[in-house]
């Protein structure tokens, strides 16, 4: 499996990670210091691979390293939250 990193496409508003040509996206409003993860989408070619995880692990690295609080609307990135203790500190 071909993982690069997640990048912050901030003009299309949604962190971004490419898993063999394949786009797997959490997409997200910025609501101040506060980001609403509205919906998250792995394509059907790269699904059960914990693609969607890696990817909501480093969108949500980036968000802890500027200091944002997270908004989970999306129920995949609140289900991440729930089995991450960790990351519970981000919850807005």
């Amino acid at each position: 499996m071909s993982v690069d990193r997640v990048t912050d496409q901030r003009s299309e508003q949604e962190f971004a990670l490419e898993v063999d040509g394949h786009r797997a996206v959490a997409a997200y409003q910025l609501e101040g210091t506060t980001i609403v993860f509205t919906h998250t989408v792995v394509p059907p070619e790269i699904e059960g691979r914990g693609v969607g995880t890696k990817l909501i692990r480093g969108a949500l690295d980036i968000v802890r390293d500027r200091g944002l609080k997270v908004v989970p609307q999306c129920p995949f990135v609140r289900a991440y939250i729930e089995k991450h203790p960790e990351t519970r500190d981000l919850l807005a």
